[in-house]
This record gives C-alpha cells, structure tokens and sequence, in this order.
C-alpha cells in the first residue's frame, strides 16, 4: 500500500500538459478546484469527468498510475460514502428503514457525489501539478504568482521553497517508511494481521526512526544549501525564464469554459438529468 502512494510525485514527459507554464498550470488547478467544489448535478459532474480523462489522456501518464493514486484512498471514500447513506435524509419515503437506520435515494445521491468529487479532485489536480510539473519549476510559478505580495514584506521565495520541498520529500519519506517497514518485517514484525486497532498500533515503532531519518535529511540538506551559499532570493537570478505561450492562453481559456459551464449547470432545476433523475431510473420511477 506505501508504494503505491504517488503524491508528490513527478513522471518526466514531452507532453501538452507537460509544457504548460508552471503559472498556468497552478491557475488551472485553482480554476479546476472550484468547478469540482460547484458541480451539483450529474450533468456537472460527468463534464468534469469528461475533462479529467482528456487531461489523462493529454498528459500521456499511465492509466494505471492514476488508478495507483485512488487505491490508498478507497477505505477514505468508502468510509465518507456510508456516512453520507446513513446521515442524509430525504422528503420521500426511505428505501431501507431497519431499526434507527434509514437509507433514502438522496442519501445515495450524496454518497456517489461525494466520492466522484474526492476522486475527479485528486487525480485532476495531481495531473496538472505534481505529476507533469518538476518541483523547481513548480516552485518558480508558485513564487512568480504570488511575487506582488513582496510589496508588502511577504518572504514569498521561503514560502514557495518550503512548498517545493515538502512536494519534493514527500515520495521520499514514503520510500523511507517502506524500508523501515520491511525490515521491522524481517525481524516478526506485523503489520497486516488482526483487528484495526492492533494494526494502528503495531506501525507506532514506526515513528521514532522514520522522525530520526527525516530531521537528519533535513539537517543534511540545510548543510549542503549553506555550503552552495544560499540565500533565498537576494541577488537571485533563473536560469529558466517563465513566458506565457499560445497553448497557455487555450488551457486558461478551456478552463473558464468549463467553469462557467459548470455554474450554469448548477443552476437548473430539478427536472433536469440529476443523480435524483438517474436514481428514478435505477428504481423505475419514470
């Protein structure tokens, strides 16, 4: 399961989505997050679905890493879909009424919404950021967005650095935990047998050397930026320059599309295809 956590992580490549300025790819990840977060209806929901798979299938990057990505958060969907069967009511009669607990067609609805959002929301975002986006070029767009904040006294380069690293690192702490893992394995450990609880604390000897390595690798990389003389971003110069390109301006362009589409569709009522309308189907209602 550690392994086949892939945030963070950058896949090298040649394509559309690969070329994209840093900056635009931030501001369509910002863009993306609320169309996701404004999607209400099926209708919203399958258009970003829709958009998703092209940036998949425009970024080149294995279908299997994105499945890779949702696996380590099944149980967290699962887990936020049955609260959502079980807390939402609804104004028709329930479909399951056993005890205290009542399941209505809406408490369905709510459920699938919230696990499309979740799973639309990180595989969108990780395709247009950390998979396709080297940390350094990520972190110059991060500092080139947020540079007029400097006006007022804002460390931007420190903030956007510490972004950047922590981005950088995560993927390595992951690799760490694994071996850490492995050989509390070779000597009896268990991390896969008996109840949640025990599991939970059988990975606790976990902490201490996993905490022990990552403070000594940032002590080793606070050394080896103060013997490069680093000093943040006085006197600092790139060595790539940031430009907007044509391609930039279409993606923005798209991306505003889509979210204008999005909020129109939104706004329509109920009698237009929604997850109530596709429920009705489902149980003959129509």
């Amino acid at each position: 399961m550690i392994s086949d956590i892939t945030l963070g992580q950058f896949f090298p490549g040649f394509s559309p989505i690969h070329k994209l300025d840093p900056r635009t790819k931030i501001i369509l990840a910002t863009l993306f997050i609320v169309a996701i977060f404004v999607a209400n209806n099926a209708v919203g929901f399958a258009l970003m679905a829709m958009f998703t798979l092209v940036l998949i299938a425009l970024s080149r990057i294995s279908f299997k890493v994105i499945l890779k990505s949702i696996k380590p958060i099944v149980f967290i969907l699962l887990f936020t879909a049955i609260i959502n069967v079980f807390i939402t009511k609804g104004d028709g009669a329930p479909l399951l009424s056993f005890w205290i607990i009542e399941i209505y067609e809406e408490g369905i609805a709510r459920a699938i919404m919230m696990a499309l959002r979740v799973i639309i929301l990180i595989v969108g975002t990780s395709v247009l950021l950390t998979y396709t986006t080297s940390p350094i070029s990520l972190t110059d767009g991060l500092e080139s967005l947020l540079s007029p904040l400097k006006k007022i006294k804002v460390p931007v380069h420190t903030f956007a650095m510490m972004m950047s690293i922590a981005l950088r690192f995560i993927p390595t702490l992951i690799e760490e935990t694994e071996k850490i893992m492995n050989a509390q394995k070779s000597r009896g450990a268990d991390f896969t047998s008996g109840s949640l609880v025990q599991r939970a604390k059988a990975l606790i000897p976990l902490l201490v050397p996993l905490f022990v390595s990552s403070f000594k690798r940032a002590e080793e990389l606070a050394t080896a930026m103060e013997c490069r003389c680093y000093r943040g971003d006085k006197n600092r110069t790139k060595l790539v320059k940031l430009e907007y390109k044509a391609r930039d301006f279409v993606f923005m362009a798209l991306l505003v599309l889509l979210l204008v589409s999005v909020i129109c569709l939104s706004t329509l009522p109920y009698n237009y295809p929604s997850f109530g309308f596709i429920y009705d189907l489902m149980f003959y209602k129509v």
